[in-house]
């Protein structure tokens, strides 16, 4: 006997070029390009959301770098100043404060060159 799989075949393709919507030419158009395709960038969009995380934290790093040398001490000494006096702010809040409220962070550089000198 014959099966004919129409209506769940078009639902299937049709759920599958939604998704496959911005893609460029046939990519959009045709379905084994846009599945293909469509798979690919599921690869992508997994692994960069794993990436995104490495990326802004690369990011703080440089930007607490910058601010710690403007107050003569570098990233490193100035983190392990942080442990030595217990002040647990992640490298977000510190970077967020290094760029938007300077006086704050000087403040928190003093406490960890404070806490190094003992």
């Amino acid at each position: 006997m014959r099966v004919k799989t129409g209506v769940v075949r078009r639902r299937r393709h049709k759920k599958l070029l939604k998704q496959a919507r911005g893609f460029y030419s046939g990519r959009r158009k045709h379905f084994r390009k846009a599945k293909e395709q469509l798979e690919r960038s599921l690869v992508y969009a997994y692994r960069d959301r794993r990436a995104k995380k490495r990326d802004f934290r690369r990011l703080w790093i440089t930007r607490i770098n910058a601010a710690c040398r403007l107050n003569d001490i570098n990233y490193s000494r100035f983190m392990h100043g942080l442990k030595l006096a217990t002040i647990e702010l992640d490298r977000k809040v510190l970077a967020d404060m290094a760029m938007n409220a300077p006086q704050s962070f000087a403040k928190v550089v003093e406490a960890s060159k404070a806490a190094l000198a003992k």
